[in-house]
């Protein structure tokens, strides 16, 4: 449950750190350091006496939109935002999709470094857009393809090159659809995704049935089997991860299952192109 004495002081420890003349406040000589209540209620849009109420641990249990407006005012971070929600509510906030937003250079070092494993990141529409070279060389040439096109979605249900080298190609299309269905709507990302469904209930009927079964699944782990054009059956355990502070994003990581694939998958990387 959430409490208004958390709530109130929180509320004030952040205000106090305010600097007014980042908000273009200047001139005024002010007691307390930060902005005034008063200047923290007019930019969040909601009385300055329900607000000094909030402070003093009196003001109810405020909606979700007031406390993201608040969280505005108080130019609050992500994590700020989410700890305001859990004093104030008692959970978080609901997700907000940054799809724009790139991955780090460290996420990008932790694919690098898993040299006998493809692993991808992928956003909550299925993008990716993050691999490293295992994947590059068992899964799909993603740097070889426009970015429009690197969306696990539309080469399994429109690219016969991916369908084929899916022997279990119905389980597995099933399993995307379900899965992609419950992150798009954890991450916030419904209206991104909205384009993309049309899409491909235009291109694939399979995709449009399997949509209109409005199954969800969660990703977890598992076995998946390939077919690879140059060196045959494949099999990967594959587990999915979070990426802290990044709810529209998934890791998915692929570990050849028996030393048998692990030797395959070497055979590739010491063929393919530096």
């Amino acid at each position: 449950m959430s409490d208004g004495s958390s709530l109130g002081a929180y509320l004030r420890n952040r205000r106090t750190k305010l600097d007014p003349a980042s908000f273009g406040i200047t001139g005024s000589r002010r007691r307390t350091a930060g902005l005034r209540r008063e200047e923290v209620a007019q930019r969040a849009n909601i009385s300055a006496t329900w607000y000094t109420w909030l402070e003093q641990g009196r003001g109810g249990r405020p909606s979700g939109d007031v406390l993201d407006r608040i969280a505005r005012a108080l130019t609050l971070t992500e994590i700020e935002r989410e700890h305001l929600f859990l004093v104030g509510l008692g959970r978080p906030p609901g997700n907000r999709y940054r799809g724009s937003d790139p991955i780090t250079p460290r996420l990008q070092r932790l694919l690098d470094a898993l040299t006998s494993s493809p692993a991808i990141i992928r956003t909550a529409t299925w993008d990716i857009v993050a691999w490293n070279r295992a994947a590059a060389v068992v899964l799909t040439d993603y740097g070889a393809l426009p970015p429009d096109q690197r969306n696990i979605l539309r080469m399994i249900f429109c690219d016969p090159r991916i369908r084929s080298a899916n022997p279990e190609w119905e389980a597995v299309a099933r399993f995307v659809v379900a899965t992609f269905r419950i992150d798009a709507a954890r991450s916030g990302a419904e209206a991104e995704v909205a384009p993309l469904v049309e899409e491909l209930c235009r291109a694939s009927p399979d995709f449009e049935a399997m949509w209109r079964e409005k199954d969800v699944q969660t990703h977890g782990d598992g076995v998946k089997h390939l077919s690879h054009p140059k060196v045959g059956a494949l099999a990967l355990e594959y587990s999915a991860f979070a990426v802290d502070g990044r709810p529209d994003l998934g890791m998915l990581v692929y570990n050849p299952a028996t030393p048998a694939d692990r030797a395959l998958i070497e055979t590739l990387l010491a063929s393919a192109p530096a």
